[in-house]
């Protein structure tokens, strides 16, 4: 089983979307690392172009320049499908309205910034890879 799951996830793609240049490094670093083929993008315009590129995954923050993310979420309703591409929001916005609204515009999970450390971040992807 094992190997089948390792097997599984060297194939799999996520694509992180976050504007912090640190923080975006260091999610790429950490995924390259677990052998996911990463894409990044810095803003609204570019995760909405990459992601036509069809990830297994999208780490999706919502503060980004010219498109928010909650922008991009109806942008990926018109040509995602939900059940090849997990969308999860990854952002300092912990507002429970914040998060509903995440989850009604098609996130998988909302992960509050401040409260999961990177090394969870990844570990939750992982597990919903299985």
């Amino acid at each position: 089983d094992y190997i089948l799951i390792c097997a599984k996830i060297i194939f799999m793609k996520i694509l992180v979307v976050e504007d912090d240049p640190f923080l975006q490094k260091v999610l790429i670093t950490k995924f390259k690392k677990e052998k996911f083929e990463v894409l990044g993008a810095r803003d609204g315009e570019e995760a909405v172009e990459k992601a036509k590129l069809k990830p297994d995954f999208i780490l999706l923050d919502i503060l980004l320049p010219q498109k928010s993310g909650f922008e991009v979420l109806a942008e990926y309703k018109k040509f995602l499908d939900p059940q090849k591409t997990q969308i999860i929001i990854l952002s300092n916005l912990g507002q429970k309205d914040d998060i509903q609204k995440g989850i009604e515009l098609g996130a998988v999970d909302y992960i509050v910034k401040a409260e999961m450390k990177i090394d969870d971040i990844v570990k939750k992807v992982m597990s919903l890879a299985v």
